[in-house]
């Protein structure tokens, strides 16, 4: 299987599909061995997504549409980052609104909340598990035990709901 790889100061190993290829994210620590057995590991992943992207025929997002998503998102997000805020036990600085071809949210060490306008394509519960999961990188900067324990406290079903973004993730993300 072919696969192109972008090395940086990351720290965990990732797969993309991006316009019918595949593409590792790797730290320059890991060798060529560990990102070959990790698509190996992963080919299952791989050869279902690759088939997704193929078969999907996308609609682009107009600029209409993307300005229509986007001034939703101003109103809705910071209502339930609102709503989350005191259940997760934390008050947020500025949340702004993006629209990014990679992620569907961040933290600054600030305080400062941002999301993508896509978003709003998802189903509100997912919706809902971003914008908690970026809440609690205010109590922890990090993916750690302690980070997700504090997501599940708020959202027993995250995990359902995580798994929705991204089986679907990709697909929205292709409409831009």
């Amino acid at each position: 299987m072919e696969y192109e790889i972008i090395r940086s100061g990351r720290r965990t190993l990732t797969l993309q599909i991006k316009g019918g290829r595949v593409i590792v994210r790797a730290p320059f620590s890991v060798s060529e061995k560990q990102i070959a057995d990790f698509v190996s590991k992963n080919s299952g992943w791989i050869e279902k997504h690759l088939e997704k992207a193929v078969q999907s025929s996308t609609q682009k997002l107009t600029e209409t549409e993307l300005a229509e998503l986007y001034e939703k998102a101003r109103t809705y997000i910071p209502q339930r980052a609102a709503y989350y805020a005191p259940l997760v036990g934390v008050s947020c600085g500025r949340i702004s609104i993006r629209c990014q071809r990679t992620k569907w949210g961040s933290c600054s060490g600030k305080g400062n909340l941002n999301f993508n306008c896509l978003l709003m394509l998802a189903p509100p519960e997912v919706i809902d598990s971003v914008v908690v999961h970026e809440l609690c990188h205010l109590k922890h900067m990090d993916h750690s035990e302690r980070f997700y324990a504090e997501v599940l406290r708020v959202l027993p079903d995250y995990r359902s709901r995580y798994k929705w973004l991204r089986d679907n993730g990709a697909e929205i993300m292709n409409r831009l």
